[in-house]
Order: structure tokens, then C-alpha cells, then sequence
């Protein structure tokens, strides 16, 4: 089959099977919703800014040569507000990121920082009608375009929020799709016994905007009241940062964590008064990225 004999759906198929095997994903659900999910619908209309790991330290991507569907399956992030440096991100790294946390059918996921929802359109197929998902943007624009584009799904639930109140409770999976600076009460609280969450935690970096964030993806797993932590060293990914719930002090902590190396030995997160100490990765007022 030649790329101009291929319809869209065709190319959504292609590009499903590709990133299957270059990412080396596991999840057949998760293959089966890039191959369904038709990302154009979650897009503004095309020509559409492009960029992919050619376009590395560029100031911005490339146009497509016109509005034709099939370009926007192609493993590259689309630009959604390119005066915001905001982009819908690369599918094979999302898609790398859900299945390390294990997504599954009948879960219940929170999924902060949806922007237009193309991603949780993703994990809505993946969890099927009998899970849920909980979907949130900070940006009421955003938050208003994804509900609208998944309003044919009635177990996603897409709403205007930062992600810290009136969470799901006894969630799976938490997803915070943005930078933080350090682990939030309120998504620990969230999590299931057995729960995972997955979040990028980043420091500002110099020369790049200062809406941009660069750092590794953590992951966070609950056993009986205990968050153990795995810091993705595969994975640094920059990222647009969460806005509100930010704080710069802790992020230059995160900085200095990031260059000693203390932060990708952390193994778990206290959350019980305590000084500060060697043992500590990543000290915050309620949270504590821990070695021991």
C-alpha cells in the first residue's frame, strides 16, 4: 500500500503499528485506540504545525503542505496554541507512559492536564465504558474544547480545574499530563491501594521558556498506605509546566536533586513530620521524596 493510496484511517492504523513496535508497547488496548481515536478531531484545523525530533532546538515546527488528515498520523507533537508553545505531545511517548502505568480495562484514572483530549480519548477507549475517567485543564478554553470533542463518551467526565479538589477517589491510575515540581497531597490521597501515579517532575531550564520544564517521569505506586517511587531514567521529557500549583523554590531543589543524581535513587515518599536530612531526595512542607 503506497502512502497516497492511504486514507486517514489507514495511516491511524500505520502509525499504531509502528509506535507497537518501535516503543515496544505491550497493551493491545492501547495499540487498538491509537489505531481508532481519530486525532484530528482533538486539533485545530489544519495546516498544522508539526513538530518531531528533527525540529530539536528549533523555535517552533514545521506547517503541513494543507489540511489533509494523514498528517497528523505520524509520531511528531501538533501544535494546539503555538503562541503558548502548547502541543498536542508525541503518541509514542503517551503511549510509552500509559503502558508503564499499567492502563487497563474497567480502571478508574484521573487525567490532569487533558488539554483538548486527545490523549484521554485514549485512555477512555482503553478503560472502555466500564471504567471511568476524571479529565481536567487549567485552561477553561481547553477544558471546554475536550468535553465537547468526548461528549459522545458518558464515562469520561472533562471539567475546568488545577487538579487538586474533588478528585476520584480509590483511583488506579493518576496521570498528571504537565510538569510539577513535587507529589501533591491530593493525588497521593486519590490513589487505590495498589494505585499508580505517574507524573513528570521538572525544573525550569535555562534558555528554554520559561513555560517549559524538563525533567524525568516519576512513578508512584500505594501499597497499604506506603508510596513507593520509581524515577524513570529513561524517560526525561520536556514538558509544559502545571500553573497554580508550581513552586519555583522546591523546583530549584528539584534542579540541584536532578544534577547530584539524589533524586533518581529516592525509593519512597514520606509524608510524616520530619527535618530535613541526607536521606531526603526532595523535601516539601507535606511530602518527601526519600532514599530510605
Amino acid at each position: 500500500m503506497t502512502t497516497l493510496a492511504m486514507t486517514a484511517a489507514d495511516a491511524r492504523r500505520f502509525l499504531a503499528e509502528e509506535i507497537r513496535v518501535a516503543a515496544n508497547i505491550r497493551s493491545n488496548r492501547i495499540i487498538d485506540a491509537l489505531a481508532t481515536v481519530p486525532r484530528e478531531r482533538f486539533l485545530p484545523k489544519g495546516p498544522w504545525q508539526i513538530r518531531g525530533v528533527g525540529d530539536a532546538g528549533a523555535s517552533s515546527g514545521r506547517l503541513t503542505d494543507d489540511d489533509d488528515p494523514r498528517h497528523v498520523y505520524h509520531d511528531v507533537a501538533i501544535a494546539i496554541d503555538p503562541q503558548r508553545n502548547l502541543y498536542n505531545g508525541q503518541p509514542s511517548l503517551i503511549a510509552r507512559w500509559l503502558d508503564d502505568v499499567g492502563l487497563d480495562e474497567g480502571q478508574r484514572v484521573v487525567h490532569i492536564g487533558c488539554g483538548t483530549g486527545y490523549f484521554t480519548a485514549i485512555i477512555g477507549h482503553v478503560v472502555g465504558p466500564y471504567g471511568r475517567v476524571d479529565a481536567m485543564d487549567v485552561d477553561e478554553d481547553l477544558a471546554a474544547r475536550a468535553g465537547m470533542s468526548l461528549s459522545d463518551r458518558p464515562w469520561i467526565n472533562v471539567r475546568h480545574g488545577n487538579g487538586t479538589i474533588d478528585l476520584l477517589e480509590r483511583a488506579d491510575v493518576v496521570i498528571v499530563h504537565a510538569g510539577a515540581t513535587h507529589v501533591l497531597d491530593p493525588w497521593l490521597d486519590a490513589m487505590a491501594d495498589g494505585g499508580r501515579l505517574l507524573l513528570p517532575l521538572t525544573a525550569e531550564i535555562p534558555g528554554m521558556p520559561a513555560s517549559i520544564g524538563k525533567g524525568p517521569m516519576t512513578l508512584i505506586t500505594r501499597r497499604a498506605d506506603q508510596w513507593h517511587v520509581q524515577v524513570k531514567l529513561m524517560m526525561p521529557v520536556a514538558i509544559y509546566s502545571l500553573k497554580d500549583v508550581r513552586d519555583e523554590k522546591l523546583g530549584s531543589a528539584l534542579g540541584q536533586a536532578l544534577m547530584s543524581g539524589a533524586l533518581m535513587k529516592a525509593t519512597r515518599i514520606r509524608r510524616d513530620p520530619h527535618e530535613p536530612s541526607t536521606s531526603c531526595a526532595l523535601h516539601g512542607p507535606t511530602t518527601c521524596l526519600s532514599l530510605v
